[in-house]
């Protein structure tokens, strides 16, 4: 008896999540949060582990100090996952109201 070759369809292959691209836009996530979901929300945009994300912040903030306005920023910028938009464009929308 002889085995078949097994045939695979390069269309059915699944594409790699590397070079993929993220589906959606990133958001907050408020499940897997430890401050503001930042780290979370872009780890789970990046298809990776969030404590990698989270170990980027520490270890740049231990060298210059970036991460923390950047954090800050990303956390004004990126909504949450069950908001509809920004904290900075709720400011701005609640600015521009006569």
């Amino acid at each position: 008896m002889v085995a078949s070759p097994v045939r695979v369809d390069p269309l059915a292959m699944t594409p790699n999540p590397l070079t993929a691209p993220a589906t959606g836009p990133v958001r907050r996530c408020s499940t897997h949060r430890m401050v503001a979901g930042v780290a979370a929300g872009l780890a789970e945009y990046l298809d990776m582990d969030p404590l990698l994300v989270r170990i980027a912040f520490v270890v740049l903030a231990a060298m210059g100090g970036i991460a923390v306005p950047l954090y800050l920023a990303l956390w004004l910028l990126i909504p949450a996952d069950d908001a509809p938009s920004s904290i900075a464009e709720d400011l701005i929308a609640r600015l521009s109201r006569p």
